[in-house]
């Protein structure tokens, strides 16, 4: 008789592994045997707890994307005037949301999965609502979307250059496209 392993985590474990292999090895790379490997389930526990590899990826890549977003809300929510907005943008940029490689990758990952896929874009164009939506506690909405146009560009840059923007050029950026005219 075999004894059934109680395990109350398992789907959010294996929602977590398929983030952390997604970052690893990319979106081609991630299968339902290789994610229930990674987590050390069995593969029927794959269709018992997701209908399918779709419904696996919309709920990481929402995990990670509220994660982010989260993070964002918080470093806005902690400035109080123009310098310590200005302040968060930068280390928003430099530290919290794309400071490691794992974030970077899973960002890109999921851009291009929602370039082509609409249910993809949901995830896509909530998480920059979120992100608008905190930078207007301190700006205008169409210094906002520069703003986070400016974010999104420079995360790409710090993806794909071999070193990262400098504190000086992300801060001077930010200075400048928060400055009235």
């Amino acid at each position: 008789m075999t004894v059934r392993r109680h395990d109350p985590d398992r789907r959010s474990r294996i929602i977590d592994v398929c983030l952390d292999l997604i970052a690893e090895v990319g979106l081609s790379g991630v299968s339902h045997r290789k994610v229930a490997a990674a987590a050390d389930v069995p593969l029927g526990s794959m269709t018992y707890h997701f209908a399918g590899m779709d419904e696996l990826l919309r709920e990481a890549f929402g995990r990670f994307s509220r994660s982010v977003s989260d993070g964002f809300e918080q470093r806005m929510s902690q400035a109080t005037d123009l310098a310590s907005a200005r302040a968060a943008v930068v280390e928003i940029i430099t530290r919290d949301v794309f400071g490691t490689q794992r974030d970077l990758v899973l960002t890109h990952e999921l851009y291009t999965l929602a370039a082509h896929e609409p249910a993809y874009r949901e995830l896509t164009n909530a998480w920059m609502a979120q992100s608008r939506a905190a930078l207007e506690r301190h700006f205008d909405p169409v210094t906002a979307r520069m703003l986070d146009a400016l974010i999104e560009g420079l995360t790409i840059h710090r993806a794909l250059d071999t070193e990262a923007p400098r504190l000086e050029t992300v801060t001077e950026a930010v200075r400048r496209i928060t400055t009235p005219a």
